[in-house]
């Protein structure tokens, strides 16, 4: 065999394992994306059951706490605000629905005639069974975007990514620091 062969054949090779790596490495970002969207697609189904128990949730709340209409007021404008556009303004919306809600239940503490209404009782169970679907599918989606923004930033799979404009997605992060902090429990 001549020495251009050999070159030839060498090349050949190398182009070949250059193409199947772009090629891998173009589906594993498309893999990845379509997890992230299926992440924030799982977490908005939930947060659309919220969005439903809102309503009833306050409509319960207003015939025991008449004079507390500031918070209510507050939950329906935070509910009726989440019907954004792009995903950032949606993960800003849901953190402010979740202090909306916390204020409510908070006004609720002071009504023990309501604290003890079946129908409160039942809604606020089904708010609480969907805040911890919420909170699950968040931590899903941050898991997939966490893999994602990874693979877009690290080398050598960011020049592809930057090549097919594969943006970094959004966390889903807690807005308000008061939030992270400890809970002062005292008795």
């Amino acid at each position: 065999m001549s020495t251009g062969l050999i070159i030839g054949i060498i090349i050949a090779v190398i182009v070949v394992l250059i193409i199947l790596w772009v090629v891998t490495t173009y589906n594993k970002l498309i893999k990845l994306r379509t997890q992230c969207e299926e992440g924030f697609s799982t977490m908005d189904v939930y947060l659309k059951k919220r969005f439903d128990l809102i309503p009833n949730l306050v409509s319960t709340v207003k015939g025991y706490a008449k004079h507390e209409a500031e918070t209510l007021e507050k939950v329906m404008e935070a509910r009726n605000s989440g019907v954004s556009k792009t995903t950032e303004e949606r993960l800003n919306d849901e953190n402010q629905i979740s202090g909306a809600l916390r204020q409510l239940f908070a006004v609720a503490e002071n009504y023990p005639n309501l604290k003890a209404n079946t129908n409160f009782l039942d809604l606020q169970g089904q708010l609480k069974e969907i805040e911890q679907d919420i909170a699950n599918s968040r931590k899903y989606y941050n898991g997939c975007v966490k893999i994602f923004n990874t693979k877009c930033m690290t080398i050598p799979s960011n020049i592809i990514a930057n090549f097919a404009h594969f943006e970094k997605k959004p966390m889903f992060e807690v807005d308000d620091s008061a939030e992270r902090n400890n809970v002062k429990v005292e008795f």
